[in-house]
């Protein structure tokens, strides 16, 4: 069976040789000769290096978290675009942002080649399609308002520059997350994080080295621009939605924490504020009446900290 076949087409823009994720790792030459816990240090020496190596595109990423923010305040989204690993990590983070910080769905929102189906298979031949990546995103009517993360390792999936190539002409502001710099991503964001990992511990893998970066700046990102919207008062989850048990445990100490007040007494104030862990603070904090704290945080914009001010 040949490869190049009418379904697989190959040029030299094919040639993955070249791309810092593809380069054979000479810590992991022997793997596959190794204990179990040799395997589990090498991959962990390995883990340990992302972190350092994410210092140096902090700035961009501080970029990033206030292009989001802006987003929001206007009403506009953070939409992430991806395939593969790249896209199911953007569908990952665009899913937790409601329940951690009880934020509408609509805020974050995400692309992925192949659709929800291709979050639990593997459907990878979407990435290939420039014109799928541009019709999905298309679908999501990206403009003036909105962030477009683009999400790719290697830094030149078709499916996702053509997407960010799309969100750029209509107007979003477009941000990349890659491992891999100078890329052609790089060229269609205004925003680029390129980060290079080094090789991976199995050559190509990118949901190794390359994936755990992209997971902890997404977590910067969004972690940031929600503190700065005001869905945070000091390091705490004051947003958090009470939907089971454990949420309701967590919004009592949070209220105890924030007003010093007795276990009952912050209980009785989140059932009087019908489970709004920032109503019961601002009424706990500012002695005031329920509907006068949902007031005050209507004219914050949600922020605890500046209803608590006025």
């Amino acid at each position: 069976m040949k490869i190049t076949s009418k379904r697989i087409k190959l040029d030299a823009a094919s040639d993955v040789r070249g791309i810092a994720t593809e380069r054979e790792n000479p810590v992991s030459a022997n793997l596959d000769q190794l204990s179990s816990l040799a395997i589990a240090r090498i991959i962990n020496q390995e883990d340990r290096s992302v972190p350092l190596v994410i210092e140096a595109a902090l700035p961009e990423i501080a970029r990033a978290i206030d292009a989001v923010y802006s987003a929001f305040q206007r009403g506009g989204r953070l939409i992430y675009v991806g395939t593969g690993t790249s896209g199911r990590l953007g569908a990952l983070d665009s899913s937790e942002c409601p329940p951690t910080f009880n934020a509408k769905p609509e805020m974050v929102q995400y692309v992925m080649a192949g659709g929800d189906r291709a979050l639990g298979h593997a459907v990878e031949a979407n990435e290939d399609s420039p014109a799928l990546g541009r019709r999905d995103i298309a679908r999501k009517r990206p403009g003036k308002k909105d962030v477009v993360c683009g999400l790719a390792a290697s830094g030149r999936t078709p499916y996702t520059v053509a997407a960010l190539e799309y969100a750029r002409a209509k107007g979003a502001v477009t941000v990349c997350i890659t491992a891999n710099p100078g890329s052609p991503i790089t060229t269609v964001a205004d925003i680029s994080i390129a980060v290079d990992v080094g090789p991976e511990v199995i050559a190509g893998s990118t949901r190794m080295k390359a994936g755990t970066m992209q997971k902890l700046v997404l977590n910067t990102i969004t972690t940031g621009a929600f503190t700065k919207l005001g869905y945070v008062y000091g390091n705490l989850m004051v947003n958090v939605h009470l939907k089971n048990k454990k949420l309701v445990e967590r919004g009592i100490g949070i209220v105890q924490r924030v007003t010093g007040a007795g276990r009952e007494v912050a209980l009785a104030t989140l059932e009087a504020s019908a489970g709004s862990v920032p109503v019961a603070l601002v009424m706990l904090k500012a002695l005031v009446t329920r509907r006068e704290a949902e007031r005050r945080l209507k004219r914050a914009g949600g922020s605890v900290r500046k209803a608590l001010a006025e």
